[in-house]
């Protein structure tokens, strides 16, 4: 029997990585951990975040996970270096884009909008300064955006107004890239078209994280070729929410305490 991928994330956000994965790797079999009841990990300890991320890692493995996506900005900055030291499967971390805005952008100005988890570690300052120089990098904290996703209002006034407040300051400075630095913003793409000017480059990490997958799956003779695999989805918090995001035929998403 061929084994899954393992996917988790502080809640929904990463079934926009899971969407990508399944694109490139249609023959693969997945479980998806949504951690809403505990979302959003931005605003927790390092110490938090690496039990959760040490709790969602151990249930994954005990479903026979072959290789776990931690596709959480927040997790991957502040726990991967952990798992991947205590744990003999390969892992996939996501990080903000910095490398594709810097080489992108001509204004030299480049926005950022993370989780505090994600801006206050060392793996994104380190990777801002190893891809960045010369660049200025705008960082602004999406305080309030993970908790209005998980709860569904993706289109409310609310969110309008919050994006509106957080990336104008970042337009009036000139940039003309914006990283997305956590797994939930990709779901913001239609308001956050509305709000930007058309020449601003949105920049996100899907694409290269599934291509990352697919690579390390090849380099280790994991991959699978099961036709029409199953993906089963859990979430401790509103079903609802996931399902909706979740919309396939093969799609299995339930509740689980975990």
């Amino acid at each position: 029997m061929p084994k899954p991928i393992g996917i988790f994330d502080s809640g929904v956000g990463g079934t926009s990585i899971w969407k990508e994965v399944a694109k490139m790797l249609p023959n693969e079999k997945t479980i998806y951990l949504a951690d809403s009841a505990n979302a959003p990990y931005g605003e927790k300890s390092k110490e938090e975040i690496l039990r959760l991320s040490i709790k969602n890692t151990e249930y994954l493995l005990g479903q026979g996970c072959k290789i776990v996506l931690v596709a959480c900005n927040t997790a991957t900055t502040n726990a991967i270096d952990y798992l991947r030291s205590h744990y003999n499967v390969p892992f996939i971390g996501i990080e903000p884009a910095i490398k594709p805005a810097a080489l992108h952008t001509k204004t030299k100005k480049v926005g950022v909008l993370a989780t505090k988890g994600t801006l206050s570690s060392s793996l994104f300052h380190n990777t801002s300064k190893l891809f960045a120089e010369g660049i200025t990098v705008l960082e602004q904290e999406g305080k309030g955006l993970v908790e209005l996703i998980e709860a569904g209002k993706i289109q409310s006034e609310e969110m309008k107004t919050l994006l509106q407040a957080f990336l104008q300051p970042m337009l009036d400075q000139n940039i003309d890239c914006l990283v997305l630095g956590c797994t939930h913003y990709p779901y913001l793409m239609p308001v956050l078209k509305d709000i930007l000017p058309e020449h601003i480059n949105i920049i996100d990490s899907g694409e290269a994280v599934a291509r990352q997958t697919k690579a390390v799956l090849e380099h280790n003779n994991l991959l699978s070729s099961v036709a029409e695999p199953e993906h089963i989805f859990y979430t401790n918090a509103d079903v609802e929410v996931l399902k909706d995001l979740v919309d396939r035929p093969t799609a299995q998403v339930a509740y689980l305490d975990f």
